[in-house]
């Protein structure tokens, strides 16, 4: 484990203080600075003036859920990942919280090293591209701009807020413009795991991705769905500006 990684700091935010108390002890274990906090209102006020590198969320917290806790965060441009904790069964709490902002979720009861597992591909995904690519790479669709070097997309001028998830497909779909991905390749790619035919998030990150591009979201040009094969990044089209 490199010495950046080691000062990394995570924030837990869980009301359950036996289970929280055991994964700081983990995660400290393993190099991390693990910072406390139990209650969400109070989580919203110490995530935007701490700015810890990853927040792990649970969705049933005091004072108001974890949904709202990144609806809220996400508000304030905090722009470090959110890794949310759900129910196994609650397919709607994982929807939700990726249309709230969260970067990636995974089902409780979940075992410690599978949590330890998906936060550092999730920190791997924000560092890789800033660490190891010193010279900027810039790709540019009319009036939208998306410059890899910065992890920045402007739309007409205008810098538009990703979450780092969302930055990622975009970037990927993007860098393969005129190549159709399936779910099968994006899995692989952002996640390193195989598509399991049933994970929505994919599908959430791109409706939340076409508006923010200028992309009408009832009949996309620039990301269009192609049934059955995958998502398709459009290089040019009639009539794009």
């Amino acid at each position: 484990m490199s010495e950046k990684e080691r000062q990394l700091r995570i924030m837990i935010v869980e009301d359950d203080q036996r289970l929280a108390a055991l994964t700081q002890e983990y995660l400290q274990r393993n190099g991390f600075t693990v910072l406390m906090e139990a209650d969400g209102p109070q989580a919203i006020r110490r995530i935007v003036q701490e700015q810890p590198d990853l927040v792990v969320l649970d969705v049933m917290l005091p004072g108001c859920d974890g949904l709202t806790v990144c609806r809220e965060v996400r508000a304030q441009h905090f722009t470090h990942p959110i890794l949310m904790l759900t129910a196994r069964s609650e397919d709607m709490d994982q929807v939700l919280g990726l249309e709230m902002g969260a970067d990636d979720y995974v089902g409780k009861p979940v075992q410690p090293r599978v949590l330890l597992a998906r936060i550092r591909a999730l920190l791997r995904r924000v560092e890789g591209t800033t660490d190891e690519e010193p010279v900027s790479q810039r790709l540019e669709f009319g009036p939208l701009i998306i410059d890899n070097g910065a992890r920045s997309v402007t739309l007409a001028g205008e810098l538009v807020d990703f979450t780092s998830a969302e930055y990622d497909l975009l970037w990927l779909l993007a860098s393969h413009a005129g190549t159709i991905l399936s779910r099968e390749d994006i899995f692989t790619n952002l996640r390193g795991i195989e598509y399991d035919g049933q994970d929505r998030s994919i599908d959430v990150r791109i409706s939340r991705i076409r508006p923010k591009i200028g992309d009408d979201p009832d009949n996309p040009r620039r990301i269009k769905t192609v049934r059955t094969k995958g998502y398709l990044f459009v290089k040019e089209y009639p009539g794009h500006a």
